[in-house]
């Protein structure tokens, strides 16, 4: 089972941007699906964006235009980059990787974006 590590996340202002990373601990060239999900306080865990095999992304409405996912399978990395950032975005980012869709996956443990003035 693939370890996934979460970095990258801080305080940050409205309009900023972060860059999230979630580095695996083996290869992540044969898993078809990785994402990134968030939860904030209160609220039930949900999808940010997947990529999978062949860099097809996909982006939930919230997100879209501001955020970019990619996989680097050299590096064994998975990247979150943030732009426009807003308020609304502080959760806990959690990165997943499956190797099917129907798979539940490997999770990471998480790392605290906050957007706040």
């Amino acid at each position: 089972q693939v370890q996934l590590v979460e970095s990258g996340g801080g305080l940050v202002q409205p309009g900023g941007s972060l860059r999230l990373s979630c580095a695996a601990s083996g290869s992540i060239f044969n898993f078809y699906v990785m994402g990134w999900y968030r939860q904030a306080p209160g609220k039930q865990r949900e999808l940010v964006a997947h990529i999978f095999s062949g860099n097809i992304t996909n982006y939930a409405h919230s997100v879209k235009d501001r955020f970019t996912i990619s996989r680097d399978n050299a590096k064994n990395t998975v990247y979150l980059q943030m732009n426009s950032l807003k308020p609304e975005d502080t959760a806990v980012y959690y990165c997943r990787a499956r190797k099917s869709i129907t798979a539940f996956g490997s999770w990471g443990q998480g790392t605290q974006v906050t957007v706040s003035s």
